[in-house]
């Protein structure tokens, strides 16, 4: 090892230069990280294959500019030198950097790094007066010679350089090291990867075409870092992350950031309106901002914006004022792939002379036009294509950027699918083969068996446990299974929770571990699910299916039988076959003592079936009544109870959309979530009592009290009071906030409160105190995910942490942990991330078959376009209404744009008439100019008709016009045979079963209710639960759609 010494030219806090000479040491013995080594490197990780024709050597400029055309993995053998990858870290920053990075991690991508600057024969002092870029040129040239000769001329290499100095001075230099410009390189290496070369040419073209600095200022310019850091130290200037609201474009709603830790920072919201104010900072970047004056302060928009350009600026308009105020700098860029709409060939030509350089619309609305350079404008019309911003100069409107893919044809599904799929950042590629090479077999050929060694190693319930299933129809990833039995002498109790054992095959730093971090969970969309894990797996050999022999992970309780207090816990790897794969309705009817259908039961004889079927139905009824004793724990310490608005698009067999089904809940769903929650439970205490520095646990931080403002307001106009001090508090309060006249006020307000929640996160233990390690709405004081290991990733790290733990128990020397607590922190915010992104995929995509589903209906005449709907909400201009029938929520326009009102007939039609509108906090009235008056309330049951506004460049969504200011009436007979309300139904089933119980006492009828079922007041035969959640559901559902075989299947 030799010493030797490195210049360094820095800038300082104040931007002064400043001179370094720090100490630099080079060795002989560097990896050169190529399967061709004749010299015995020590390569450890990645190699280059021999089976390539050359290896390629990018230069700092080709490493800067097109590092999206070296990420093609058709591209192989690239060397990517130390002096590239330290430039791009400094003058591209740490975005850019990590990318360069995770290239270099990821193994489907044959590139290596060469740390040539550490290498005795690469290492090249720069001269004196030497610029910076031939100096650069110079070290990446010494480094491909010394690739060549070190592999004593088995590979030929091709050193690539924008520069053409650089490719007349070194390419006839060295004999089998090929200079060349990146163009010439993919066209003559190259020539079937079309989409790298339509690449390299659009970056190219945008960096030629880039704005130039004699134009004139549209924006001001950003302050430096060196002037941004103590401003914003000094409290003069305040670091925030930009986000901008979707329903008001013109608007970035910023909150100031927290240090990387989970201490809650308590903060007001900042306000930045316009695109002036804005200065060029995207959605999500974290900039400074300067507060204006206080009589610049202004408040938010609350009229309802049907397009980007509806500016509204009216002080009727607009919340009270709040803290405002303008950007001045940009910390980090958080730029990413953005979809974009390319204009119809008409509005190109108006656009540019040349029609090369055109404006096209991003998919999103909270993303600013953007430039394109591009020679295919026309045959581009109307397409999605995928574009990568380059930059954005004070001295241009738009920022400028490049295409990277052409997605398809604005419109059609697939389209509009994988659009959905990049706004969110989600990439599924189909599994590699190299992954697939690490699955196990299970064909009819060679079937997988259990191995012998496992069956020593688990404790085997197979003979010993009736286990069950309960899962949606259809489930193929069945991840969960449940057993209870009475134990002998009948004091105890045993259930059981039984867990795909999914780290059984996926080992931890596998390619098919390394690919399922990446995407860390399923992502079910209306339509299709992507899986995390080969099929094999998850709809295999992971599944607990009916009847055959797996794997699994289990948390086994004693309980006491009486109070059901737990008495002991067993953890451990099990080999387990369950008995029955039940779907939720057929175990709901089971429960019920209804008729239902078993497969499992069909082959038997018919006094089996009748016994087996006995035993099935006391399982499902112990394990009810012990969640009904969990579920009661956890309502006495603050569990909230919330409302979500699922809907689920049933498709045919052409997977066209044929409705739109609300979920309807049931006992059993309950049920099996209470034993999932009480598994999580305490695998959260096992894994944190045994690693209290490096658990991954789940925590829910209670909402800021801003947030339940609507929730607040809106059970004020209805009578109630919403206290949200505490999660206890809130539930309380949202028991007693029924309205025995119409059931849906209960479920909005708890909507409500649902919106009002903040998001539940993954965190490492030793990243956060104790503390705040409180589930808010479960109210538990540890949570973790473990029970979903087919499909989150997190519960694999989990299961890897259970493990350790177990094995910790007995080990004579402490057992090493699987993740230290840096790297789960790290692991758990890239899953927070991809979870955000499912959730938005799976809304966006359940949007998009909703106006699928009425697009091809005329609003006019089909009866299916008009349903009843609930206001929930007030705007300056509208209301927001709920439609039970589909689980939608949607604007309502009470003023249209000639400034017009609504007006309200004698038989409750609606029409447009000149007027105005008076808003207050629980009504808004439409005066029209003749003087009459309509009033539209909180909680207002109305009639809309729905249609489709279709956007060119955007997202369609649905547009709905009051028809009427009446509930909708069915056309035919009432829906309901004795004519009541669901109120009066109600009451009059509770009148049935008193007079019941008191003609049972009568005549002397032993009871044969247990204590829980008189204490839960749940009978077995009638059930009074199914038939109130029927009654529920009537009330929920549309009138016109009850008639007979129309109603919607559930």
């Amino acid at each position: 090892m030799l010493k030797t010494e490195k210049v360094l030219h820095l800038k300082s806090s104040r931007g002064r230069k400043v001179r370094v000479v720090r100490e630099h040491y080079v060795r002989e013995r560097v990896p050169c990280c190529s399967a061709l080594c004749q010299a015995g490197c020590a390569n450890e990780d990645k190699v280059l294959p021999g089976d390539v024709t050359h290896y390629v050597v990018p230069d700092v400029a080709v490493v800067r500019d097109f590092l999206e055309v070296l990420e093609f993995r058709e591209l192989r053998g690239i060397v990517f030198t130390q002096t590239a990858c330290q430039a791009i870290q400094h003058s591209r920053g740490r975005r850019q950097y990590n990318r360069l990075r995770s290239l270099l991690k990821e193994p489907l991508h044959e590139c290596v790094l060469f740390c040539n600057e550490f290498q005795q024969h690469t290492y090249c002092p720069r001269e004196r007066d030497e610029p910076q870029e031939k100096w650069q040129t110079r070290c990446v040239y010494r480094a491909a010679v010394w690739y060549h000769e070190h592999l004593a001329g088995l590979m030929p290499v091709v050193m690539i350089t924008e520069d053409p100095d650089a490719v007349a001075e070194y390419s006839s230099l060295s004999t089998g090291v090929y200079v060349i410009s990146p163009q010439e390189y993919l066209q003559s290496f190259w020539p079937d990867v079309q989409a790298a070369q339509e690449l390299y040419s659009s970056i190219a073209q945008a960096l030629q075409e880039r704005e130039s600095e004699g134009q004139p200022r549209e924006y001001p310019e950003h302050l430096p870092a060196e002037i941004l850091e103590p401003g914003i130290k000094a409290g003069r200037y305040i670091q925030v992350s930009n986000g901008h609201c979707p329903s008001a474009p013109l608007e970035a709603d910023c909150r100031e950031r927290a240090a990387p830790s989970c201490e809650n920072t308590v903060s007001t919201d900042i306000l930045v309106w316009g695109m002036k104010h804005r200065n060029r900072a995207i959605h999500g970047d974290v900039v400074a901002v300067e507060l204006l004056p206080c009589v610049d302060w202004r408040g938010r928009v609350t009229a309802l914006t049907e397009t980007e350009g509806d500016e509204r600026t009216g002080e009727e308009l607009q919340s009270p004022a709040i803290p405002t105020a303008r950007v001045v700098g940009i910390l980090q860029r958080t730029w990413r792939d953005y979809v974009v709409t390319f204009p119809p060939w008409e509005e190109v030509q108006s656009q540019s002379r040349n029609s090369q350089r055109i404006l096209v619309t991003p998919w999103d609305r909270r993303i600013p036009k953007i430039h394109i350079s591009t020679q295919r404008a026309e045959a581009l019309q109307d397409h999605r294509v995928i574009v990568r911003l380059d930059s954005w100069e004070s001295t241009s409107l738009y920022p400028n950027g490049h295409c990277v893919r052409v997605l398809g044809k604005a419109g059609e599904l697939e389209t509009e699918i994988q659009t959905i799929l990049t706004e969110n950042g989600i990439q599924v590629p189909p599994f590699s083969e190299a992954q697939l090479r690490e699955m196990p077999v299970n064909s009819k050929e060679n079937p997988w068996r259990v191995d012998p060694g496992q069956e020593v190693v688990r404790r085997d319930l197979r003979a010993s446990h009736l286990v069950f299933s309960i899962d949606p129809q259809g489930c193929e990833d069945v991840d969960d299974a449940l057993s209870v039995r009475m134990l002998p002498g009948g004091a105890r109790l045993e259930l059981g929770v039984h867990i795909a054992d999914v780290t059984h095959f996926v080992r931890a730093g596998s390619l098919t571990d390394l690919e399922a971090r990446s995407r860390a969970t399923t992502y079910y969309l209306a339509d299709r699910r992507y899986d995390m894990l080969p099929a094999v797996l998850s709809a295999d050999l992971c599944s607990l299916l009916g009847g055959v022999d797996r794997y699994a992970m289990s948390v086994i309780w004693e309980l006491d039988a009486c109070s059901l207090a737990v008495r002991s816990v067993w953890f451990g790897r099990t080999l387990m076959r369950s008995s029955y794969q039940l779907c939720y309705e057929v175990a709901q009817s089971l429960l019920n003592e209804e008729p239902a259908e078993v497969p499992e039961l069909s082959p038997l004889a018919e006094e089996d079936r009748r016994e087996r079927l006995g035993e099935l139905k006391q399982a499902l009824a112990e394990l009810t009544r012990v969640a009904r004793h969990l579920r009661t724990q956890r309502d006495q310490g603050g569990a909230l109870e919330l409302e979500g608005l699922e809907v689920r698009a049933q498709l045919d067999a052409d997977k066209n959309i044929t409705a739109l089904v609300p979920r309807v809940p049931l006992e059993i769903h309950e049920t099996v979530a209470e034993c999932m929650i009480y598994a999580n439970h305490w695998v959260a205490r096992k894994i944190q009592e045994s690693f209290p520095q490096q658990a991954l646990l789940r925590r829910h931080p209670p909402p800021r009290q801003e947030h339940f403002g609507p929730l607040t307001d809106s059970a004020k106009a209805r009578g109630f009071h919403i206290d949200t001090r505490s999660n206890k508090a809130l539930a309380d309060s949202l028991d007693r906030a029924v309205d025995l006249h119409d059931p849906l006020v209960n479920r909005l307000l708890r909507v409500m409160a649902t919106q009002a929640m903040s998001n539940a996160l993954y965190f490492s233990t030793g990243s956060c105190p104790q503390e705040q390690y409180y589930h808010y709405g479960l109210a538990l004081d540890r949570y973790t995910h473990f029970t979903s290991p087919i499909r989150r990733y997190a519960d694999m790290v989990v299961h890897r942490l259970l493990m350790s733990a177990i094995e910790s128990e007995g080990a004579a020397e402490p057992v090493e942990t699987p993740a230290n607590n840096k790297g789960l922190e790290e692991t758990a915010r890239h899953i927070n991330g991809k979870n955000r992104a499912a959730q938005h995929a799976q809304k966006q995509s359940t949007e998009l078959f909703q106006c699928l589903y009425f697009k091809d209906k005329d609003p006019l005449t089909d009866p299916r376009c008009v349903a009843e709907a609930v206001v929930y909400a007030i705007r300056a201009n509208g209301l927001l209404v709920f439609i039970p029938r589909y689980g939608v929520k949607g604007a309502v326009y009470l003023r249209n744009r000639e400034n017009q009102v609504v007006d309200v007939t004698g038989d409750g039609s609606c029409q447009w008439r000149p007027g105005s509108l008076q808003r207050f906090p629980d009504r808004i009235c439409c005066v029209t100019v003749g003087g009459a008056t309509h009033t539209f309330r909180l909680f207002d049951h109305i009639t809309v008709r729905i249609s489709v506004q279709v956007s060119r460049c955007h997202a369609g969504n649905l547009h709905l016009d009051v028809v009427s200011n009446r509930a909708l009436e069915a056309p035919g007979p009432d829906r309901r045979p004795t004519g009541k309300s669901g109120t009066e139904l109600v009451q009059e089933v509770v009148r049935w079963a008193e007079e019941a119980s008191q003609q049972a006492e009568e005549h002397g009828t032993v009871s044969r209710f247990s204590k829980e079922e008189r204490e839960y007041q749940q009978s077995k035969k009638p059930n009074l639960y199914c038939l109130l959640q029927e009654i529920r559901e009537l009330a929920l559902l549309d009138e016109s759609n009850c008639q007979g075989p129309s109603l919607p299947s559930s």
